[in-house]
């Protein structure tokens, strides 16, 4: 059972920590947690600490954590997606995915062949989608979600890093070579980009790549985009 919860402040010599409220009701109410009882907290830049509860009720749980600590379980390379994002319950999955698989960050976008811009309740809940994934999976580091992006000005951001659009055609997908720290992919929506995207983008100093002779959805291209490369 999972006995991480986030805490974004965590005292950097250790001492009384209080759960939010949502971390406090899982604890209390989901895994129906006891005074005494150890648990790991992270704050998402990458810090965990062991500590064990020392109050809890309904909405209240307080820990007495150790000092913080460093504990590195990010890929070497910085991967920066960025996506037409899918309908939204899609969407919610295609989160909890990336996050699993180390995503640095992602950038919903807006293209000309998107069907609607994701809605404001939908970018509210990722944020948490991606804690319960960190939870869940050991990471210590927030996957970062940008606000929402139309596709020209993203692909006008200076980078000096190896930058992606995935489109049929293109190269078939592979680690940068040499290695690099950083990289960028475009996914697009279920359209697929337009010619005049595509050529923009080239223009901007995107380079197409393929990922297989199957089209794939939204999400499990970004899964596999993922996979591939961290």
């Amino acid at each position: 059972m999972t006995r991480r919860y986030f805490s974004p402040a965590l005292p950097a010599e250790g001492g009384l920590v209080s759960l939010s409220g949502d971390e406090a009701a899982h604890a209390a109410r989901v895994m129906r947690a006891r005074v005494g009882d150890l648990v790991t907290l992270f704050d998402g830049e990458g810090h965990e600490a062991s500590a064990e509860i020392a109050s809890i009720e309904k909405r209240e749980c307080v820990c007495r954590a150790d000092p913080k600590e460093v504990v590195d379980r990010e890929s070497p390379l910085r991967l920066h997606l960025a996506i037409a994002l899918p309908k939204p319950d899609r969407a919610k999955e295609m989160v909890e995915r990336l996050t699993e698989l180390g995503v640095d960050r992602l950038t919903p976008l807006r293209c000309e062949r998107s069907q609607r811009p994701p809605s404001p309740g939908l970018l509210e809940k990722l944020p948490r989608i991606v804690v319960e994934a960190c939870k869940q999976s050991g990471r210590n580091r927030l996957m970062r979600i940008a606000a929402v992006c139309s596709f020209p000005d993203f692909i006008q951001q200076p980078c000096d890093s190896p930058r992606w659009i995935a489109h049929p055609g293109g190269e078939i997908l592979r680690a940068p070579d040499p290695p690099t720290d950083r990289a960028t992919v475009v996914i697009g929506p279920e359209g697929g980009l337009t010619d005049q995207e595509v050529h923009t983008a080239r223009e901007a100093g995107f380079q197409p790549i393929d990922l297989g002779r199957r089209i794939l959805r939204i999400e499990t291209a970004a899964a596999y985009v993922a996979a591939r490369l961290l």
